[in-house]
């Protein structure tokens, strides 16, 4: 069974921008794009580990702020030529609160 941990408001997030959640294990990026979409991932890009919820979100993908890596936030996968992928975390919206699966938290950080 699904346990959604209520993490805070989407107006809390930027509009194409990151929120970092910081867990006993590792941190996770919370991003928001323009459509008011939300995504998270384990927040360390695949190529040197820099912070993406530090990066530029734009449509569905983010940019790591170190190397220009572009991650989309759907997938957690790496973008045009450059190759690996970054654990996601399901989140879901419930009435404007941003709501993420505490059990995928544990196991995307555990897939790092």
């Amino acid at each position: 069974m699904t346990e959604w941990v209520d993490i805070g408001a989407l107006e809390d997030i930027p509009v194409r921008g990151a929120r970092k959640l910081k867990t006993p294990i590792g941190c996770v990026g919370v991003f928001r794009t323009a459509a008011n979409e939300v995504f998270a991932l384990v927040d360390r890009c695949p190529h040197k580990g820099g912070p993406l919820s530090e990066g530029i979100v734009h449509g569905r993908a983010v940019t790591c702020p170190l190397h220009n890596w572009v991650i989309a936030l759907d997938t957690g996968l790496a973008q045009g030529a450059d190759e690996g992928a970054v654990p996601t975390v399901p989140v879901r919206l419930q009435a404007g609160r941003v709501l993420v699966d505490r059990g995928a938290v544990s196991l995307a950080q555990a897939a790092e």
